[in-house]
């Protein structure tokens, strides 16, 4: 069946157009014959009804006893030539008292069955003796005191004629109208499919050069304007992907040969140039520095692409979120003294979540160590843990820096995106520590907000309030008394994030 099944839809939408319409067809048709065929009857039936009683009026006995038909009798509305007439009277017992010469030696049923006409008029449809087909009509009546049963019966064959006349023209008219129906369906279904094949033809063109090309959409509201603008939807999203993949390939190359490049200077100068260990030794801490740099950007590109192929599993569990922050901050603490600055922290030591405890270490650590590297000398960093709603905890770190200008706002969070190239780099950082973070938050089902005046940022973690009342605190968080983790630990040395 599937090597004759046609291949293109066009054909098949045309073939079960055709089907469903032949379908319909014959069940319309055999309605309207089975509707024209009961009709028919049902006016035979009236007009032997009609004959009946008018036969009844024209019968009489003689006086040899016979029973015998009035000659004024009228073969009324019916020629004989059109309608072929029957006519039989008999007795109770069935006895024949008169018959028509329309039925010659033929008879209307015989004996009178039981009941036959008795209270109403009895129909049935018989066959004569030579195969004549006859609706047959039947009364019990009273005629000068003898209780008879009066038979009329119309040939059907009339009838039968105009119900195969009908079939016949229905099933003549059939194979025309299907013809009709495939040629206008397949002309109607090549017109609603042609915007698909100019689809195909435009997404035949759309290559990896030219992601920028969309699809013409004709009619956004029907089907296929709607399959368009998903598509172009679908290419816009790929486009996003290939832009950022490229922009991504390109500052990890530019960030990664930066240091490369400096070890290299670093080195050729230290051989071409005579000294003693301690000039050697201030060549090789150089190098080991840029090393150094350059492992954390290698460790923070393979975190980022772990988290975008999504094999990080996050091992939550519910944990006290104060002695998380708290840890961190203790362990900054070194960072800010170096600059002069100071660092106080508040919280609510109720508030708990369910997250994991590294993941959301790393956060907080990119965050605060954000705040030590912009904030001046002597500056003021303000670490809050507090509740924003019922369902909210909330994490803020203040600094007092220069701000971010509201341009800047909306891509601190982009990858490899710094507002100062010179000053970023010299601090050490990549322009990652802000996406890992984002990242962190929304993969506890939180967000990361920046709110930024013209001096100073608030940088607000929010995360989900943990509904899990049983876990005890103490086994909560056991990196507020233990070593700190690989994965914090990366972010700890001066890692700008």
């Amino acid at each position: 069946m599937k090597h004759f099944w046609p291949k293109d839809v066009r054909t098949r939408l045309t073939l079960w157009y055709v089907a469903i319409l032949a379908g319909v067809l014959l069940i319309y048709g055999a309605s309207a014959c089975s509707i024209v065929l009961l009709q028919l009857r049902t006016q035979l039936d009236h007009l032997a009804i009609e004959d009946l009683e008018t036969v009844e009026g024209f019968l009489s006995f003689g006086s040899d006893g016979k029973l015998g038909l009035r000659n004024d009798y009228h073969y009324h509305p019916y020629p004989a030539e059109t309608q072929q007439r029957f006519l039989e009277v008999r007795a109770e017992d069935g006895t024949l008292l008169y018959k028509n010469e329309g039925l010659a030696e033929r008879a209307l049923g015989g004996k009178p069955e039981p009941g036959e006409g008795v209270d109403s008029y009895s129909r049935r449809s018989l066959r004569l003796t030579d195969g004549t087909r006859v609706r047959l009509i039947s009364r019990r009546r009273m005629i000068e005191g003898h209780p008879i049963l009066i038979r009329v019966g119309f040939s059907e064959d009339p009838m039968w004629e105009r119900f195969w006349q009908l079939v016949l023209g229905l099933l003549v008219g059939l194979p025309l109208a299907l013809g009709l129906a495939g040629f206008g369906g397949y002309y109607l279904a090549r017109r609603a499919l042609s915007p698909v094949e100019r689809m195909a033809r435009r997404a035949r063109e759309i290559s990896a050069d030219r992601l920028g090309a969309r699809i013409d959409v004709e009619n956004p509201h029907d089907e296929l304007g709607l399959l368009a603008l998903a598509f172009n939807e679908t290419l816009a999203r790929l486009e996003r992907s290939f832009e950022q993949l490229k922009r991504f390939t390109s500052d990890a190359s530019h960030e990664l040969r930066t240091p490369l490049t400096a070890i290299r200077s670093v080195g050729e100068i230290g051989i071409q140039q005579d000294g003693d260990p301690d000039h050697y030794r201030e060549v090789i801490g150089s190098m080991l520095e840029e090393t150094e740099r350059l492992s954390r950007l290698v460790e923070n590109l393979l975190t980022i692409s772990r988290a975008d192929s999504g094999q990080i599993q996050l091992q939550q569990a519910t944990i006290a979120l104060v002695p998380v922050v708290e840890e961190v901050s203790s362990l900054l603490d070194v960072l800010a003294e170096e600059k002069g600055q100071t660092v106080s922290f508040e919280g609510d030591s109720s508030i708990r979540v369910k997250a994991d405890t590294v993941i959301l270490r790393q956060v907080v650590v990119n965050l605060l160590d954000n705040a030590i590297k912009y904030s001046p000398r002597k500056g003021h960093i303000s670490v809050r843990v507090c509740r924003c709603n019922s369902h909210t905890a909330c994490v803020e770190v203040e600094d007092c820096g220069p701000g971010i200008a509201p341009e800047h706002r909306d891509k601190v969070f982009d990858r490899f995106y710094r507002i100062d190239e010179a000053r970023s780099r010299e601090a050490g950082g990549a322009g990652l520590g802000l996406a890992l973070a984002k990242w962190g938050a929304e993969a506890h089902g939180g967000r990361l907000e920046l709110d930024s005046a013209t001096a100073g940022c608030i940088f607000r973690l929010l995360l989900p309030l943990s509904t899990d009342a049983v876990s005890n605190a103490s086994e909560e968080t056991p990196g507020a008394t233990g070593p700190i983790s690989l994965d914090a630990r990366l972010t700890l040395e001066r890692r700008s994030g």
